[in-house]
């Protein structure tokens, strides 16, 4: 749970950003994905939302919370903001479905209750 106000906002932001993608690929396979722009768009877009609320976390917060890989979430960020022609589909979806499920648990259990 967050010490600092100021990082409770990005944490939800992480999970609500990362529940968005599981939705949006809950009851798809990869040649779903790979075959549609529109959901490739708005799973990438998702995941730079959750490296930028991930960036806007206090050094402490993450500190605190290193079962979150941080660093990579943050580079992930990057590479989608800066470099999208290099994005290799194959690796976003297995990311989606492999690691973002796992996150969202994590992120789940350390969000503040909301009032």
């Amino acid at each position: 749970m967050p010490n600092n106000p100021d990082d409770a906002a990005p944490l939800w932001d992480m999970l609500d950003a990362a529940r968005a993608i599981t939705d949006f690929v809950s009851d798809k396979r990869a040649e779903d994905y790979f075959r549609n722009r529109m959901l490739r768009g708005a799973v990438e877009r998702h995941l730079e939302i959750v490296g930028e609320a991930a960036r806007r976390e206090s050094e402490s917060f993450r500190a605190r919370h290193p079962e979150i890989p941080w660093q990579r979430i943050i580079g992930l960020r990057n590479i989608l903001a800066h470099e999208y022609g290099e994005i290799k589909h194959e690796r976003m979806w297995a990311l989606v479905t492999g690691e973002i499920p796992g996150l969202v648990r994590i992120l789940a259990g350390i969000v503040p209750p909301s009032d």
